[in-house]
């Protein structure tokens, strides 16, 4: 059987169609990502303006997705798309757009014949949770096949997850301690196994909006001059940008000036490590907190315990401190020493040493010291816990991401209850293996000893 979800992002959407042996009901560890599509333009929510394109961005892929699934499955086949952060920006400054948009969206897909089954806004909590589900399914957390066929309930921690989209990011984990904010508390029960977890999802700290904040407190220092030093920025970089660039989002409507928002700056790079930290330590608040104890912005936060994957934009930051830098990432000292060297390496060199990068490279420097204060001084990771973070795209030919918790919790593939201990179809195949593996050889040592006898009594 198969299913499709469409990942409608703030900056972009990725269509992934599932798999799985259409015999087994409610199996786990079977679903596996069949194939993927990159949507060609920019996320959903930047159609508010024509909502009809939004629709028409996707036939690309979903064209693809006729041929990907066969054509007999088709009608049974659902069909999802889920949007995210920038949606939710969207909705924030203009409910009317939003729902345009996902109806046009949503009259795309009934144009196919896939068993569409719905084009909603996912909260941010439901993208950390999902983000979390998919991971702890696909590495084999909550339940797993035995050889024989049988359900085993590891006995392994389930971990963390935190995802780093363009407008928004989450952190979502298991943990014993007391949840004081009942909004980050979610209960599941999953496979009979009760999990007690905490979600929060950060509005506004999506790698493009915490890029556009930062542009903004840079403008706002320099009093919106017309040339402006950007410390984060390789030296040797310079841009124009208009003022509406900086400010069409609600994340950073509170600075807007009074200026006119068609007028332009230029920003120049100055490449400056400190500088730039500075600046980026400067989006967050460290202060104010009402519970025992915060991350940011006044969330309560446990502890982080056990290991954690982290994966969409933070696995892309590291990769390219790893790949491109040639850096390795262990401690939270390698992820601020690396974000300094970027920070002081020219744009000629950071071109030639990734050329193809070159829509992304001036970012590295900022994103990379985000990602370094966000991890340590907004979660709490120290020398002893930010080892046990994987910085991963995959698990095994599977995408990392809320698409696949989504569909499983949307079709009831994880039952809440432990499946009940009947063997499955794979463990009747064994039974017959097995006797058939005992017969052959009974027969080859019956065959044997009937050779031997015969060839000593030929002997006399």
């Amino acid at each position: 059987q198969y299913g499709i979800v469409l990942d409608a992002g703030s900056s972009h959407t990725a269509m992934f169609v599932y798999k799985w042996p259409a015999d087994k009901e409610n199996d786990t560890g079977v679903v596996s990502e069949h194939s993927m599509c990159d949507v060609e333009g920019p996320g959903i929510s930047s159609y508010s303006s024509d909502p009809p394109a939004a629709g028409t961005s996707l036939v690309h892929c979903l064209d693809q997705a006729l041929s990907d699934v066969p054509k007999e499955k088709h009608m049974g086949t659902p069909l999802y798309l889920g949007a995210t952060a920038g949606m939710r920006l969207l909705n924030i400054t203009n409910p009317q757009a939003s729902d345009a948009v996902l109806s046009a969206v949503a009259a795309t897909l009934k144009s196919y014949p896939f068993d569409f089954r719905g084009a909603k806004i996912l909260s941010g909590e439901e993208e950390g949770v999902f983000g979390w589900v998919t991971a702890n399914y696909l590495l084999e957390n909550f339940i797993k096949r035995g050889w024989l066929g049988e359900w085993i309930q590891p006995q392994k921690k389930t971990l963390g997850a935190m995802d780093f989209g363009g407008a928004s990011t989450q952190i979502t984990f298991e943990t014993r301690d007391t949840i004081e904010d009942p909004r980050n508390k979610v209960m599941l029960k999953l496979y009979g196994q009760p999990y007690k977890v905490y979600t929060h999802s950060f509005l506004c700290y999506g790698r493009d909006q915490v890029l556009k904040r930062l542009l903004s407190k840079l403008l706002q220092a320099e009093n919106y001059q017309a040339t402006v030093p950007n410390p984060c920025w390789p030296t040797g970089y310079r841009k124009s940008l208009s003022l509406s660039s900086v400010y069409d989002t609600p994340c950073t409507e509170k600075e807007r000036p009074s200026l006119a928002l068609n007028s332009t700056v230029t920003v120049v790079g100055t490449g400056n490590g400190s500088l730039c930290a500075l600046h980026v330590s400067k989006l967050f608040n460290f202060t104010s907190c009402s519970f025992s104890r915060c991350s940011f912005d006044g969330v309560f936060q446990p502890e982080v315990s056990g290991n954690f994957i982290a994966f969409s934009a933070f696995f892309y930051t590291v990769d390219f401190i790893q790949t491109v830098m040639g850096r390795p990432v262990h401690l939270p000292s390698d992820l601020k020493d690396a974000a300094r060297i970027i920070c002081v390496t020219s744009w000629n060199e950071l071109l030639q040493k990734a050329p193809k990068l070159e829509k992304r490279l001036p970012d590295y420097c900022a994103i990379s010291m985000f990602v370094y204060l966000l991890t340590t001084k907004g979660y709490n990771f120290d020398t002893h816990s930010f080892p046990n973070i994987a910085f991963q795209k995959k698990a095994g030919e599977t995408s990392i991401g809320w698409a696949l918790g989504y569909m499983l919790n949307l079709t009831n593939m994880i039952p809440a209850e432990k499946p009940s201990s009947h063997k499955s179809i794979m463990y009747n195949y064994w039974v017959i293996l097995l006797l058939l593996f005992v017969l052959t050889t009974l027969t080859s040592l019956v065959t044997a000893a009937c050779l031997l006898r015969r060839s000593k009594s030929s002997a006399i």
